[in-house]
């Protein structure tokens, strides 16, 4: 079992940045991935970016790619969301997981985080 606590949504103007955080307990990540997604109302959940807890590799949507960056801090089972030049269309729930780096990539990981709530103002 793993757990997983978001952090630090809020409401920010558009241009704006704000930093999530993805606290994860249970289990070692060493051989897994972590992802983050995010759903706006009345859309599908939609892949945001991942990252391989080993070696730190990273990729990610191409709607946010340049903008945003995921970090991880081993020491603290933490994984992080920055994100920058932020747009209205970013607003929407973002959630983390974990699973196999295959898995996160087809947005099917294996626990999920409760979810914060990022809204960008234009």
């Amino acid at each position: 079992q793993v757990q997983l606590v978001e952090s630090g949504g809020g409401l920010v103007q558009a241009g704006g940045s704000l930093r999530l955080s993805c606290g994860a307990s249970g289990r070692t990540l060493s051989r897994m991935a972590m992802g983050w997604f995010r759903q706006a109302p009345g859309k599908e959940r939609e892949f945001v970016g991942a990252i391989m807890w080993a070696d730190g590799g990273k990729t990610y949507a191409d709607s946010v790619r340049g903008r945003f960056t995921i970090s991880r801090d081993s020491a603290k089972n933490t994984m992080y969301l920055q994100m920058n030049s932020l747009k209205p269309e970013d607003t929407a729930v973002y959630y983390c997981a974990v699973g196999l780096w295959g898995r996160i990539l087809l947005g099917s990981g294996d626990y999920w985080g409760q979810g914060t709530q990022v809204t960008v103002s234009s």
